[in-house]
């Protein structure tokens, strides 16, 4: 464990921010030359050989091969939740989406989390927890809408439910994989090479094997250097030496305003107010969401 540092806690989580809010513009570039069974496939060999190299470099490859039968069958159904269910459905949402519409609805997960964790796990809901998912789920209403409440005309109901829907898988990967004691970088290798697996077999079956032109197949590796890959592991170095989590888990609010400025610099979106709109009811609901877990600490 190493020591508790704020400054290096501070440095990885800012850079791990800055490289996730560029994914978003780069799904829908990788997108232009690929479909999203081929993204999925190719972003998750990229994050694969990657965190593979991190493994290597901690000295963990013991460790990945010490793992008993019963933690691989883990990571085998962990990894059909993510990177595979997780990765399949958003990237399907961001080819039917705008990027502005698909990368805030997928915010939305931390408030899912907590819902979720009431059947699941049995916790009480904090009064708290209500409001935040009026909040966010007023904001996706906004968002998806774009300003036509009156009607609800949603200009692709399926993107918008694929996106939002993702945020439910992204929250039961978190929850079911709680108990999973294993170190951080050997389990997250094991999820994405049954990811790549599981990917793979899905363009063998619905699509075709492509590097989508010199585009595309720069577009995936940012994509599974800098969504799947690299940036998880500098995040989890923020969390190891941050003094505690709420420190460097609020600039997670600093992501999707910066998401929006690519979106709009490098994809030549035309930004709706409805957009901002609804994306800060989302934040609103995320951060009222992490003032009733503060709360429910509380002993």
């Amino acid at each position: 464990m190493p020591d508790k540092n704020p400054r290096k806690a501070l440095a990885f989580a800012l850079v791990a921010v800055l490289f996730w809010s560029t994914v978003s513009t780069a799904f829908k570039i990788a997108l232009g030359h690929l479909d999203f069974m081929q993204l999925l496939f190719l972003a998750s060999v990229f994050s694969s050989l990657a965190i593979g190299v991190v493994v290597l470099l901690e000295g963990k490859g013991p460790a990945l091969r010490a793992m008993t039968g019963r933690q691989w069958a883990l990571s085998a159904f962990l990894g059909l939740l993510n990177p595979f269910a997780y990765y399949l459905v958003l990237l399907k949402a961001y080819s039917l989406l705008p990027a502005q519409v698909a990368q805030p609805l997928n915010y939305t997960w931390p408030v899912v989390l907590v819902l979720l964790s009431a059947p699941l796990l049995g916790q009480r809901l904090h009064p708290l927890s209500l409001l935040a998912a009026l909040l966010s789920f007023g904001g996706v209403l906004v968002i998806s809408t774009q300003g036509q409440w009156l009607g609800l005309r949603v200009e692709s109901p399926l993107g918008v439910g694929l996106a939002v829907g993702s945020s439910v898988i992204w929250a039961l990967f978190w929850l079911l994989g709680q108990r999973d004691q294993r170190d951080e970088s050997v389990k997250l290798l094991a999820n994405f090479l049954f990811g790549a697996l599981y990917s793979g077999l899905a363009v063998l079956l619905f699509s075709e094997f492509s590097l989508g032109g010199p585009t595309g197949f720069w577009a995936a590796l940012y994509v599974g250097l800098m969504e799947m890959g690299i940036t998880f592991v500098l995040w989890m170095k923020a969390l190891r030496y941050a003094p505690s989590n709420a420190q460097v888990s609020n600039l997670v609010f600093l992501s999707p305003f910066l998401a929006l400025l690519w979106i709009s610099l490098i994809l030549g979106e035309r930004l709706h107010a409805t957009t901002f709109a609804g994306l800060l009811l989302i934040m609103a609901g995320v951060y009222v969401q992490q003032r009733a877990n503060r709360k429910a600490a509380r002993p």
